[in-house]
């Protein structure tokens, strides 16, 4: 019967001594959200800054391309209305209207200066 007991208290004191800690439990979880950091959340946070950046600094003759593809020069900035209106043909005067966030991004049209 004591040898029982003692077999009893030993597998207990072998379960208590086998669990891992609370943060040895979380460590990979916590391991997950850092990497999950570093590699998705901070880079799409300096996407959309940079992005911000773009769209404060547009200004009139500008040549853009927006989200749908297509290419126009700035004719009109509203910024009540938080638009831009884009000419799309030279020949006909076609102009479309945009919403500002609308727009991806502004066309280089500078040639790279041979070395």
């Amino acid at each position: 019967m004591f040898s029982i007991i003692l077999q009893a208290g030993t597998q207990a004191a072998g379960e208590a001594a086998t669990k891992p800690s609370m943060v040895a439990q979380f460590f990979p979880f916590i391991l997950m959200f850092v990497i999950l950091y570093f590699l998705i959340i901070r880079p799409q946070r300096k996407r959309q800054k940079d992005h911000q950046g773009l769209i404060d600094n547009l200004k009139i003759n500008d040549e853009v391309t927006t989200n749908a593809g297509i290419v126009g020069k700035i004719v009109n900035i509203k910024k009540d209305k938080n638009t831009v209106v884009l000419r799309v043909d030279d020949t006909t005067g076609t102009k479309i209207e945009f919403v500002r966030s609308a727009i991806a991004g502004v066309v280089d049209n500078e040639k790279p200066k041979a070395k």
